[in-house]
């Protein structure tokens, strides 16, 4: 996913400006200096286990924000988890492919409409790279406005916009719709548009400069909506040595300290983190192999020694509907 995001913003056109002084965070009325984070769970609506993930993670965790895959078969089991936790920060996961090899979706405009979104099976591409191939921008526009569409018909407004494996990023064209989506409708949109440190890091050989991506930030700020400074998107690949049986005990120590160790790696500002909170049955098994991964996501964020740093080092957690709360009283 990195490395498509990045790769694509090189080559988008913009002119170059100057590197903000001030975090979008201090802008948005945080403390000077302050480390803001977002507690962000994908998947949400895949799959019961990602549900009951996403659920455990925020009310037994520390989990402040997830997504949800509109083409997915358990979105009306979390839509009425919705129902009853109102003030819930859920956004939309546009969900552009379906990569599992057993268990798949379509696209919920149809093939009729979308046939770039379809493959053999009638279901989306596995891959972001041949989505690009064969989809064209007005297919995933259609697509997406769709599944904004599903989620305001069964009455909820979602918090912000991100992409299921960065697929909107994969191509230019994707990215413009993604981003006027947002726009149009006055939702704000994952994009990391500040200082980068993180990302830029991660991606040094992709050759980014931080003037493209804050041309991007400036362009969303303008429109009225709230802007990451940062992006920490690397946890999905910590996974313990193949050989190492690890309990439960010692997955969630073996994560805890990871997401502690990159944590302090951050600069100040505002940063969404990533992970795939899941609580494993028998039958996750079947769809995808990360299950572990997953687990150990949400087993960090219900770790009492994870909590306990956060408060000690002073981080506060936000949430996408306080962004946007602040960005509204700012003219």
């Amino acid at each position: 996913m990195k490395k498509i995001i990045f790769l694509l913003i090189i080559s988008f056109a913009m002119q170059k400006i100057v590197a903000q002084d001030k975090t979008y965070a201090e802008k948005l009325g945080f403390p000077k200096g302050a480390k803001v984070l977002i507690l962000h769970v994908d998947d949400v609506g895949m799959s019961y286990d990602s549900n009951l993930g996403a659920i455990k993670a925020m009310n037994e965790g520390v989990a402040t924000s997830l997504s949800m895959m509109m083409p997915c078969s358990w979105i009306p089991g979390f839509f009425h988890y919705l129902k009853d936790h109102p003030d819930t920060d859920a956004g939309l996961h546009l969900t552009l492919t379906s990569e599992w090899d057993d268990y798949r979706w379509g696209p919920l405009t149809g093939k009729d409409v979308t046939p770039g979104l379809v493959d053999k099976e009638g279901a989306m591409w596995h891959s972001v790279e041949e989505t690009v191939k064969h989809a064209t921008a007005d297919e995933v526009e259609k697509e997406m406005k769709a599944q904004l569409n599903r989620a305001t018909i069964m009455g909820w407004k979602p918090t912000h916009l991100d992409t299921h494996m960065g697929t909107v990023f994969g191509s230019q064209r994707f990215l413009e719709k993604y981003l006027q989506l947002g726009i149009d409708n006055n939702i704000p949109v994952m994009f990391p548009g500040g200082h980068n440190t993180m990302i830029l890091r991660t991606t040094a050989s992709a050759g980014l400069t931080i003037e493209m991506t804050t041309a991007i930030g400036n362009k969303l700020w303008a429109a009225g909506l709230p802007v990451l400074d940062d992006l920490h998107n690397i946890s999905y690949g910590w996974d313990p040595p193949a050989n190492e049986k690890l309990s439960d005990k010692e997955l969630q120590a073996y994560k805890t300290k990871r997401y502690i160790e990159t944590i302090d790696q951050l600069k100040p500002g505002i940063t969404m983190v990533i992970m795939h909170c899941t609580w494993p049955s028998e039958i996750f098994s079947q769809i995808s192999a990360s299950g572990n991964t997953r687990k150990g996501d949400l087993l960090a964020m219900m770790d009492p020694e994870f909590k306990k740093y956060l408060k000690t080092n002073n981080i506060i957690l936000t949430t996408w509907r306080e962004l946007k709360k602040r960005r509204d009283t700012i003219k």
